[in-house]
């Protein structure tokens, strides 16, 4: 039996989602849960690895399990062995040819950040912060040449490991949401610190120290050093995974945009 977890969590007080020797993980604490309820050890596998410190609306993960049981328990009964940190909120029974990470199609980030000449103290760790003033319209401008096909070296971390630094975004927005300005990212598949990366580039060219045509630039030269400094974690969710209709998961794995906004702002 291949079971599908939509899982929602704060990655504060965790080192990523990746399993650790000392048990600190998203992951640990998921696999510690599922093999509760599965009365045996479990293996998790998830749609993408978060960093130390980034959150998620929706993370899908899959698992195998001999035995059967509600999928109530799948979310209930998890719950209660999980910290309140991370919550399952939905569970699916899925064909065997699913997978979290390679049967999906699309992820989606959401970066939340506060512009304010003083740090915040609440959404401390929810939410990234800048003292700058920020152009939103010169950030729009230069998100949408992010947009599409492109090596995408210049915002990769020195230690990714993908094979290839090319990606297609199909969504590079910037909004404002309230008090905040939420930077959203959709792509097949992002490099490591690719999204922290980005905003970063954003912010520089928001605040003035660089024009919107800086991103054309940056892409063009496939050189990280020459970008900006990786952002901070404290803002960037994991929205959702778009997977194929026909395995059946609420909204396709992907979370609604009321349901996110009213959760998180």
């Amino acid at each position: 039996m291949r079971v599908a977890l939509g899982l929602e969590y704060e990655g504060g007080a965790f080192c990523g989602w990746q399993t650790q020797s000392n048990g600190a993980s998203i992951q640990d604490a998921v696999e510690r849960a599922v093999s509760v309820i599965a009365d045996a050890p479990v293996r998790v596998h998830c749609a993408g690895r978060t960093d130390t410190g980034v959150h998620a609306a929706v993370q899908v993960v899959h698992f195998d399990v001999d035995v059967s049981r509600p999928l109530t328990a799948w979310v209930r009964g998890v719950n209660a062995h999980l910290p309140d940190s991370i919550s399952v909120r939905w569970s699916r029974e899925v064909d065997t040819r699913f997978h979290a990470r390679f049967s999906a199609l699309a992820r989606h980030y959401r970066y939340l950040l506060l512009s304010r000449d003083i740090r915040p103290a609440i959404g401390c760790g929810r939410w990234g912060w800048t003292h700058w003033d920020l152009d939103l319209a010169a950030m729009q401008e230069a998100a949408a040449r992010l947009v599409g096909q492109h090596d995408f070296t210049s915002f990769r971390a020195a230690e990714c490991q993908a094979a290839s630094p090319v990606r297609t975004l199909t969504r590079a927005a910037v909004l404002e949401t309230g008090p905040l300005i939420a930077f959203e990212f959709s792509a097949n598949a992002f490099l490591h610190h690719m999204v922290r990366n980005m905003v970063g580039a954003l912010v520089q060219i928001g605040r003035g120290a660089r024009p919107p045509s800086w991103i054309d630039e940056l892409l063009a030269a496939k050189n990280r050093s020459l970008a900006a400094p990786t952002f901070s974690p404290d803002g960037l969710y994991l929205a959702g995974v778009d997977y194929p209709p026909e395995f059946g998961l609420p909204n396709q794995g992907r979370v609604r945009n009321e349901t996110f906004g009213g959760g998180f702002l």
